[in-house]
């Protein structure tokens, strides 16, 4: 079945909303009127409506029937700390705050799906529609999950939308296994002994073993990892010293990793400390290294994500749909819900060709003509799953 004519027929509504919250774009657990906003919606549509999971969280569920089966479907909600550069009339009315990232047009589809599925019910069990907070930076999956999400609202599947700029709309890709990379950081703080620069041999200069490392780590990626594996080990600052003739008595050194498994996670992390130590026994100073866990990758379920690329060509057309896309060495909070419940990511054209603009940039915007594709996907993911014929 193309996209489904419900959800072109209302596209207009949702797209309305859409820019309604781009309008008024809220920061990590500070989606006060946007949970508002959806929750007045699903209650209007006749959904049950649960508050306050991960703060500014919400939960809408629809059941028919008795089957214990259940599926969840998840958006995100907050928006970025940044200054927005469009002009058009729905531009964020919040300095310093803007829906750079498209969460507006995920929580618009998400709605969107609600309503559809509230009309029609051709389902056989529950469906939880999961408005999460502080995606960016927060972990405000986590967070719901902590305040158990997964206890109160069972899901025997959970499926997620990103947009993707460069991608055609109409068109969606997705993969089995890693999509995103865990999301790490790191500080290396070195003391050594400061002193004239013109007596370098009474100092312990901990600019040259911060040099060092900085190389060092340059082979964790290239010498540690499988190649076939992808792995990111970037030294985002190296802060030492302030005058010209004098060597600093200490340094800092600070960066990020990305890696797609838990295995490489670790392998990481462990060569950042035996360099580390290395370094600290070579030139006798002192280094301290302090580990910063970040979100962890998103890892799809491989039989999930053959069931959503399925669904996506019933939706798009077999030609507008990749079930082996290149994964991305970003992060999403999402991986912890799938840390708990098989599912998977898909990524959902927002445009390509010359002048895309790319997420996190001050003049993107959600495309609009992107929401039925998004509706109809997360309408069928239901009627598929929570098939009646099966139940």
């Amino acid at each position: 079945m193309p996209v489904l004519p419900r959800a072109l027929e209302i596209q207009g509504e949702i797209s309305a909303i859409r820019r309604d919250i781009h309008a008024h774009p809220e920061l990590a657990f500070e989606e006060n009127r946007t949970s508002d906003v959806v929750a007045a919606k699903l209650e209007e549509w006749g959904l049950e409506v649960t508050r306050g999971l991960g703060k500014t969280g919400l939960v809408g569920t629809l059941r028919k029937g008795n089957s214990l089966k259940s599926i969840g479907l998840r958006a995100d909600m907050d928006c970025l700390p940044m200054d927005e550069a469009n002009d058009f009339a729905h531009r964020s009315t919040s300095p310093g705050r803007m829906h750079a990232c498209g969460h507006d047009g995920h929580t618009a589809m998400l709605l969107g799906a609600a309503k559809m599925l509230s009309e029609t019910r051709n389902f056989e069990g529950a469906v939880h529609f999961i408005f999460q907070p502080a995606e960016e930076g927060g972990g405000g999956a986590k967070v719901m999950i902590e305040d158990g999400l997964f206890e109160k609202f069972p899901c025997d599947a959970v499926f997620a939308i990103h947009n993707k700029p460069g991608v055609p709309v109409g068109h969606i890709v997705t993969k089995g296994g890693p999509l995103l990379a865990a999301a790490d950081r790191w500080d290396i703080r070195i003391t050594g002994r400061g002193g004239h620069a013109a007596h370098p041999h009474s100092t312990l200069d901990p600019m040259v073993v911060g040099a060092n490392i900085v190389m060092a780590l340059q082979t964790i990626v290239s010498r540690n990892i499988d190649p076939i594996d992808a792995g990111v080990v970037t030294v985002g600052f190296f802060h030492a010293g302030s005058a010209y003739n004098v060597i600093p008595g200490d340094a800092h050194i600070g960066g990020t990793t990305r890696t797609t498994t838990p295995a490489n996670r670790e392998l990481v992390k462990r060569r950042i400390d035996e360099i580390c130590e290395g370094a600290a026994r070579m030139h006798g100073v002192k280094i301290e290294v302090e580990h910063k866990p970040g979100y962890p990758p998103t890892v799809n379920d491989v039989e999930q994500a053959r069931f959503a690329a399925d669904v996506a060509a019933g939706v798009c057309g077999e030609h507008a749909v990749e079930d082996n896309t290149r994964p991305s060495m970003g992060a999403e909070d999402f991986s912890y819900m799938l840390e708990k419940v098989p599912g998977a990511m898909v990524w959902l054209g927002n445009g390509g060709g010359p002048g895309t603009v790319s997420l996190h940039n001050s003049r993107y915007d959600f495309n609009d003509m992107a929401i039925p594709f998004g509706v109809s996907f997360f309408v069928r993911t239901v009627e598929r799953f929570l098939d009646p014929k099966a139940a």
